[in-house]
């Protein structure tokens, strides 16, 4: 109870009228630029970390999160309409909500993901308050072979229910997994992959595959077709949900939290891991499996719920621990440090106003989010009347200006066209492009963990399956692979069959 308290005191700091202006400040931007492809909430807040240094604390760490959650939203509207994602959490938006707009249901698409943003931050944000000195513990005691396995999980989970088979899903891996050793080996320092440049040493960052593979791979790929007939303009719906879409949605609304709050909680990936995970959860559950990948609403749903929690999860560990699972709580870490003030478990006990002020204020924003989304979502669905040659355009001009914002290097430029000619060959011969980016974002950190993993066990293959929690994973992983096998020996399965 004394947590609840706290958060009640929180809203008393949160609700001041210049703190709510910061949260009202806070979501606009975040929204605006998440829509923007390249420019994610980590580099708005870094990029805002010098004009709030003469800020107060307190204020300056509410606009802050109102851009995390903001710039969430943000990407996962460019996800639904324009199958570019603003940033990586937005990307399994894509994977239904876009061929959902495509069919003239972008209002709808748009809706969902609103109210899942909605439903998965409030859920989360509760379980912070209640739950983040266990899940601290917790977090403490996961080590490097239960990293591992979760991304091995992650792994095998997205190439098993993506493309048209299983072999072009681990090849989509396999390409960002090489993408992936672009650079500098952490350990050795050895330069892989980097063709003897400097300004690939640092390796490629995600931010430009991504913008690659899905911006310059969609734009170049429509360019192709646009000479073989008039493109319609696409037909906008109406922008609420119908009893059927709620009936369908709810259950995986309210899934959403329970699979994004731990992965947001521990340094396993950020958003991604629990995003795809729900897509695979929903996908294994839904009564219409038939329409994934054409426009299933419950893929839209389960995963921007998830990734909502996912936020309020990485707020657990960098307030209790000091420790950052994400870029964004990254930047907020050196934002902490640039106030003189460390995150940690004394933090509660020294800065409580700050604390449950800015917990109090994720209440807040997820609030305005939904007041200002849902209303807006017919606005942003026309996006998609404009016709293809200017849109498209468009998009190429703000995918190049996100990525060398991202280094300042015209190398970023030239790297970015050849990862979406890459994207455009994805396309053109079936690869599902989404294990890809999954392969460049975990496979640097799932290197690492395998190395530790395997320098505590000074190198026996054991030291990989040596927790309970990490055989838990892998047993898991054994029923994914086996599950089309598995499927097929079930009594109703077997039937159906006959």
């Amino acid at each position: 109870m004394d947590s609840f308290n706290s958060l009640i005191d929180g809203f008393g700091t949160a609700l001041t009228p210049i703190n709510l202006l910061w949260a009202v400040i806070g979501v606009l931007l975040g929204t605006a630029i998440g829509v923007l492809p390249g420019i994610g909430p980590a580099m708005a807040v870094a990029l805002l970390l010098p004009v709030t240094y003469g800020l107060e604390p307190t204020g300056a760490f509410i606009m802050f999160a109102g851009i995390y959650y903001g710039a969430m939203f943000g990407g996962s509207t460019t996800s639904i309409l324009l199958n570019t994602p603003g940033e990586s959490a937005a990307v399994v938006a894509a994977i239904e909500g876009n061929p959902m707009a495509k069919s003239g249901r972008g209002s709808q698409a748009l809706a969902a993901a609103a109210i899942g943003h909605f439903t998965g931050g409030l859920i989360g944000t509760l379980l912070l308050v209640a739950l983040a000195p266990t899940v601290a513990e917790l977090a403490v005691d996961i080590g490097a072979p239960d990293y591992f396995a979760i991304m091995v999980l992650a792994f095998i989970a997205v190439t098993s229910v993506l493309g048209s088979s299983r072999i072009r899903g681990l090849a989509s891996l396999l390409i960002g997994l090489t993408i992936g050793l672009v650079g500098l080996d952490s350990m050795t320092g050895q330069q892989r992959l980097t063709f003897g440049s400097l300004q690939l040493a640092d390796g490629i960052e995600v931010v430009i595959v991504a913008v690659g593979l899905f911006a310059i791979g969609e734009a170049l790929w429509v360019a192709a077709h646009l000479r073989r007939g008039a493109v319609e303009p696409i037909p906008v719906g109406r922008p609420w949900l119908d009893k059927k879409d709620v009936k369908r949605t709810w259950k995986p609304w309210l899934r959403g939290p329970f699979i994004g709050f731990p992965f947001g909680a521990i340094p396993a990936g950020g958003a991604e891991i629990p995003t795809f995970l729900s897509y695979v959860t929903e996908k294994r559950l839904s009564k219409n499996k038939d329409e994934f990948g054409k426009g299933a609403i419950e893929g839209v749903a389960g995963p921007e719920s998830a990734a909502s929690a996912s936020a309020s999860g990485t707020l657990v560990s960098m307030l209790t621990l000091g420790l950052p699972t994400t870029a964004v709580a990254a930047v907020m870490l050196a934002a902490f440090q640039q106030y003189g003030i460390q995150p940690g478990p004394l933090l509660f006990e020294r800065e409580p106003d700050l604390v449950w002020g800015l917990i109090a204020s994720l209440f807040v924003g997820l609030v305005l989010l939904l007041a200002l989304n849902l209303p807006l979502a017919p606005v942003w669905a026309k996006l998609l009347r404009i016709p293809r040659p200017y849109l498209y355009a468009g998009i190429l001009f703000f995918a190049g200006v996100g990525a060398y914002a991202v280094g300042g290097e015209a190398l970023d430029l030239i790297v970015l066209l050849l990862i979406g000619v890459l994207g455009f060959g994805m396309r053109r011969y079936g690869l599902p492009v989404l294990p890809a980016v999954i392969g460049v974002i975990l496979g640097p950190n799932a290197e690492q963990q395998l190395r530790r993993a395997l320098q505590i066990s000074d190198g026996s293959i054991t030291g990989l399956v040596n927790t309970p929690f990490s055989v838990t994973v892998y047993a898991v992983v054994v029923i994914l692979l086996a599950w089309p096998w598995i499927r097929r020996l079930l009594p109703g399965r077997r039937k159906a069959d006959a």
